[in-house]
């Protein structure tokens, strides 16, 4: 959890609990259950428990609130960084409530739950068709495969934003006939950490393209570890470098160098918000 977050696209990070079960190939190389073993934490698989926090973690959200109230301001709270709060596990029912009560009991907070389990989130949510006018609903989309799967579920709810992360992107993505209409956002960006797996920047400049078009905001949040190389791609590809679908070849310089910049723009697009 985090006030003043460095995820770019957010204010804030709020994790009712930590623990997830990886479901699709976006998750091969989650950073989260990387992280959370680094810091002594098994709590990844369907077998491992969950880590829970106390009283003083849940209060900081209203103190957030009071805070952009004074403010006369809306802040943005990604929940979860380091969870899925649509896993099927029952045992995290009576959590969910308690996030639930929590968001509709600070209105001057957006929230952000993005899920790679849009087809549990009517089952395990109580607000059928008056969803809180402070809940974004998003979904991790990496490939068509799975856009096609994910996105008639999202679209199905009545979030006031409904948006994508397309990140990892691992392959390209048709959205035309639901930007504009029934999405509202994309999240786009690459993989970073030790086994991140080259994007093809021509999916970024496609997906910008239809963004573009359709006039929703696209927010690139990263190369990742990999960044297009100028160098000439009939040279000797060694550990280093990689030919990405599109035939670019990509260099691995880590995230931070790879930075942000799509065709020397950087693109951070986001929602209007609306007031609660």
């Amino acid at each position: 959890m985090g006030k003043n977050s460095r995820i770019e696209w957010t204010d804030h990070t709020f994790n009712p609990w930590w623990g997830c079960t990886k479901v699709s190939e976006a998750c091969k190389h989650c950073y989260a259950e990387a992280w959370s073993k680094r810091v002594g934490q098994k709590v990844w698989g369907p077998k491992a428990e969950r880590r829970f926090f106390t009283e003083r973690h849940w209060l900081e959200p209203i103190k957030w609130n009071a805070d952009a109230l004074s403010k006369k301001s809306r802040r943005r709270v990604f929940c979860a960084s380091m969870a899925d709060v649509f896993e099927d596990r029952r045992e995290l029912d009576e959590w969910r409530l308690r996030l639930w009560n929590l968001i509709e009991a600070t209105p001057q907070l957006d929230w952000l739950l993005l899920t790679k389990r849009p087809e549990l989130v009517a089952e395990l949510t109580h607000w059928q068709d008056k969803w809180p006018s402070n809940v974004w609903l998003g979904t991790t989309i990496e490939n068509q495969k799975s856009a096609d799967s994910r996105l008639p579920h999202l679209t199905a709810i009545p979030a006031t934003v409904r948006f994508i992360s397309a990140e990892p992107l691992l392959g390209a993505l048709d959205l035309r006939s639901r930007l504009g209409t029934t999405i509202n956002w994309v999240i786009t960006g690459g993989e970073s950490g030790p086994k991140a797996r080259p994007s093809s920047p021509s999916w970024f400049r496609d997906l910008l393209g239809q963004c573009m078009q359709a006039g929703v905001p696209f927010h690139f949040k990263q190369w990742g570890d990999w960044a297009p190389s100028r160098k000439n791609p009939y040279e000797k590809v060694d550990m280093t470098m990689q030919q990405a679908d599109d035939g670019t070849v990509m260099l691995r310089v880590g995230k931070k160098a790879a930075g942000r910049l799509l065709d020397g723009e950087m693109w951070n697009g986001l929602p209007q918000a609306r007031a609660a």
